[in-house]
This record gives structure tokens, C-alpha cells and sequence, in this order.
């Protein structure tokens, strides 16, 4: 029994001896490597620290303002408090490039202010789609002075193709084809002196254009210029091409060089139909209880809708005139002369200058008239003719040598269109 209880504390102490000694052992290992871990690790810490992070902080802070309804010039920069003499200097800056009196609600005013010592830099302002008002802030020994110009918006210019087919109407056509409605008025005033968008289009015609689109810092804005476009309407096809031949020949042309521009518009009001033809015969009104001829076109619209001159010319008339109501009369030249009546609203003085698509009323339903509706009347050396059936004379065409530089710049249009 007591030589078995030996063997057992034999036993007991083997394995006592063997747990101290890995623990002395892993201990020793900890110590031995401990500082170079700690080492190492401090290095790391030593070598963090000595690297610089850079902190790029913005040059300048941006402050967008709407102009609200009512507000005016002065009102606005009272609000913003600018300090005292500093809107004066920043309305007269502008003054011989914009009037800042004829700022517009729902507009922005964009405000631009050094981001460390937050002074005023600049100031912008959308005047419309096109130009920018820019006023530059500069610091003196007298404060800020400012200067203004007027730039075109900087945007960035994509060109894209898009088409469709006519099922009900252009509008509806455009929207099945993911095409900006805008840019569709842009492609039916191009063609505005080949079709009339009001009675031509059929089922089943077809378009493709060409165009560009205008992007400020990524986002899509609007639509720009039509650049080509093509409608086949009942069958026959329609090119438009834009092309710069100089100066004072800037437009569209067909794919012989021939201007699209015609010497007057088809219609001079948008409208829902023709409610009275062009007739040398008597004709009775009810309303009136009398028989006259109708030696015009009658456009039925909503009133209120602009009537616009269908070329360029001279207001001969423009006031009040019996039975015709409030009538604008328009002389083009030596050959043709335009008549507008039952206007609700006159746009234009006599003696007025005015240039094709010009808005010089409105429709309405003044002297002898029946309803809302545009009276046109056409005169042709004195005797009134019938504009839909009129051939009208063609714009500007381009010159001979000039026709190899639009050739080859509408060819690859040409291809594109066609396709």
C-alpha cells in the first residue's frame, strides 16, 4: 500500500515539474519578446505621427437666393444685408449691361463668398436661357468695387438623335419616345414654313432629328438648336439642315441648299381649326342678319392666344376698325400686304417695325364677330388672295460657293437622318 502511495506521489510531482516548467518557459518567451512587439509597435505609432494629413479646404462658399413674388431689387439686398452703399455699387456696376430693376420672381441670385475670409467674390444671375449676368467683387483700400458683364451660360453641349412615328399627335409621339416636349416645338418651328402642325400631320408620318441638349455640371437643362431633321409626311420626305453662311444668311435649308424659309409663315396664330374659309361668293351671318363675302381665313383659338406677323414689314394700322374690331395691318413690301382682326389685345404701335413670328396681338372677338377667332387676310397688289392656296415667294438661298462648305457639312446629318 505504501509502495503504491510512493509511485503515486512520483507520479504527482513528474507532471507538477512539467506544468511550472512550460510555464517559466512561456513566460521567459513573453519577456523575450514583449519589447519587440512594444518596439514595433511603437515605431509604428512614432511613424504615424510624423505623417502630415492634408485637409484641402473649399477656396469659396455658395449662398443661393430666390427672388419671391413682390420682391424688388432693393427689397432683396435689404434682406440679405449687405452692408451699408453695397447694393448701390453692386446696381449701378450692372446697370450698362442689365438693369437689376427688372429682376424676375422665382429666379435665383447666386452669391459666391471667399470661404476664409468670407467676402463677397461674385454675384450671378440667370437673365434667361442663353446669358448670365456675372458682377466681380474686387476689395480696395475704399471697400468692395464691382464690375459686370453679360456671358453666355457656360454649358457643356451633347448631340443627340431621337425619332418617332405620329399615332394620334407630335406631342403624344414625343412623350412614347422619351423626347423632351421642347425640343419637339423646336422641331416643328424649323419645319413651321412646310407644314402646318395643325392640319398636315397624319398617322403614321414619321420623324428623326438631330439637336443638341445643354448639361451645367452634369445636370440636363433644356434642349438647344435643331442641327437636321427629317419628316415624312403622307409619304413625302421633308430635310432641314442649320447652316451659317454668314452673318446675315443664318437658318435652315433643304438638302439642295435652298432655304426652308419662306417669305411668310403658314399660320400666324397656334389654332384648333379653320372656322371660315377663304370664299369670293356671298355668304349670310345669322347673327348679324347679313350677307358678305369672306375674303380671308378665320383661325378659331381661345382668346387671349398670340397672333404673330407672318413676315417681316412696317404696321401701316393698328387700332380700332369697325366691323373688323381691333384690326393690326402689316405692309411686307411693294407686293404683299397682311391684315389681323377681332383682335382682343394690340402688341404694336403704326409705324413699328416688326420681324417674322413677332407678336403683334392676341386673339379675341371684337367688332362683328361670333366667338373667339383670327381674321387673316392676305393682299396681294391690292386684291385679297387666299393664303393656303397662295405659292409664296422663298427666303434667302445660299450662294454657289458656298454650297461645297454646306454640302459637307450636312453629310454625315444626311446619313444619320436616313437611317
Amino acid at each position: 500500500m505504501t509502495e503504491n502511495n510512493n509511485v503515486k506521489q512520483k507520479k504527482f510531482s513528474f507532471f507538477a515539474y512539467l506544468i511550472i516548467g512550460v510555464l517559466i518557459i512561456g513566460v521567459a518567451l513573453f519577456l523575450y519578446l514583449d519589447p519587440y512587439s512594444q518596439a514595433s509597435l511603437n515605431n509604428s505609432a512614432n511613424s504615424n505621427s510624423n505623417e502630415e494629413v492634408a485637409v484641402v479646404e473649399p477656396e469659396f462658399r455658395k449662398e443661393l437666393v430666390t427672388i419671391e413674388p413682390g420682391d424688388t431689387y432693393g427689397v432683396l439686398m435689404s434682406r440679405l444685408e449687405l452692408g451699408p452703399g453695397v447694393s448701390t455699387k453692386i446696381y449701378e456696376a450692372a446697370k450698362p449691361v442689365y438693369d437689376l430693376a427688372q429682376i424676375r420672381a422665382g429666379y435665383n441670385l447666386e452669391f459666391i463668398y471667399g470661404y476664409k475670409d468670407n467676402l463677397l467674390k461674385e454675384i450671378k444671375y440667370k437673365i434667361d436661357t442663353e446669358d448670365e449676368l456675372v458682377i466681380t467683387a474686387t476689395s480696395t483700400e475704399n471697400g468692395l468695387e464691382f464690375s459686370a458683364v453679360v456671358q453666355p451660360i457656360p454649358y457643356e453641349t451633347k448631340i443627340v438623335v431621337k425619332g418617332g412615328e405620329v399615332a394620334t399627335c407630335m406631342y403624344d409621339a414625343a412623350k412614347e419616345n422619351n423626347i423632351d416636349e421642347r425640343a419637339i416645338i423646336a422641331l416643328a418651328d424649323v419645319f413651321q414654313w412646310s407644314i402646318d402642325f395643325a392640319m398636315d400631320p397624319r398617322v403614321g408620318d414619321t420623324f428623326r432629328f438631330i439637336y443638341e441638349e445643354k448639361y451645367l455640371a452634369g445636370e440636363y437643362i433644356r434642349p438647344g438648336k435643331v442641327l437636321a431633321g427629317k419628316y415624312v409626311n403622307a409619304g413625302e420626305a421633308y430635310y432641314t439642315y442649320y447652316f451659317e453662311e454668314n452673318e446675315e444668311n443664318i437658318g435652315y435649308f433643304d438638302e439642295n441648299g435652298a432655304s426652308v424659309q419662306k417669305l411668310f409663315l403658314k399660320a400666324p396664330v397656334a389654332f384648333k381649326y379653320i372656322s371660315s374659309g377663304f370664299t369670293t361668293g356671298l355668304r349670310y351671318i345669322k347673327a348679324f342678319n347679313v350677307s358678305t363675302g369672306h375674303r380671308a381665313i378665320d383661325y378659331a383659338a381661345p382668346s387671349g392666344t398670340p397672333v404673330r406677323s407672318v413676315g417681316d414689314g412696317t404696321v401701316t394700322f393698328s387700332g380700332w376698325d369697325g366691323s373688323y374690331g381691333y384690326r393690326v395691318g402689316i405692309r411686307h413690301n411693294g407686293t404683299y400686304s397682311t391684315n389681323y382682326a377681332h383682335l382682343s389685345k394690340i402688341a404694336v404701335k403704326r409705324g413699328a417695325k416688326v420681324k417674322q413670328g413677332d407678336i403683334i396681338g392676341y386673339v379675341g372677338s371684337t367688332g362683328f364677330s361670333t366667338g373667339p377667332h383670327l381674321h387673316y387676310e392676305m393682299i396681294k397688289n391690292g386684291v385679297k388672295i387666299n393664303p393656303l392656296t397662295e405659292v409664296l415667294p422663298p427666303g434667302q438661298e445660299l450662294k454657289p460657293e458656298n454650297k461645297d462648305r454646306f454640302y459637307e457639312t450636312i453629310k454625315e446629318w444626311q446619313i444619320e437622318l436616313d437611317k
